[in-house]
């Protein structure tokens, strides 16, 4: 993500807001178990304003690597806005926890996502919930640790 600026956006969502607040505030030690899942904060650029934005986001582990699902906080028919900006600019930060790091962000494609939605539904099964009710693929990202230092 190159140099931060200073500042960076919350979602424009009170809930999501609050929660990424108190998370960063207490090094998740509330707000990392959010929902009956584990929760991290992603910190992103927009593709067409090149501001930082941050969102809280539910995730997986794949060996070293996280796993999100792109599927909004309900039942849409577009992409939510988060994942179109990492695949404009694969290059964010992530905060787990009290650990904050660099990542390259991709989209899973074939027997890989296919592993990772099953991993991901059976954390979450609310997932199967909202694929039945899309008419889209839900896409699942992968993020994997780069040596970018944010």
């Amino acid at each position: 993500m190159g140099a931060p600026t200073a500042e960076v956006f919350d979602s424009p969502d009170p809930s999501v807001a609050e929660h990424v607040r108190r998370y960063l505030a207490t090094d998740g030690a509330s707000g990392h178990l959010e929902g009956g899942s584990p929760n991290l904060v992603l910190t992103y650029r927009g593709r067409r304003s090149g501001k930082r934005y941050r969102t809280g986001l539910f995730y997986g582990v794949d060996g070293d690597r996280y796993v999100l699902v792109a599927s909004g906080s309900a039942v849409t028919h577009t992409h939510p806005l988060w994942y179109l900006n990492l695949v404009a600019d694969p290059e964010a930060e992530i905060q787990v926890r009290g650990e904050r790091f660099a990542v390259r962000a991709r989209t899973a494609e074939g027997a890989e996502r296919e592993r990772l939605w099953r991993l991901m539904t059976d954390m979450a099964p609310v997932y199967r919930t909202y694929e039945a009710r899309s008419d889209r693929v839900i896409p699942v990202v992968v993020l994997e640790r780069s040596a970018e230092t944010p």
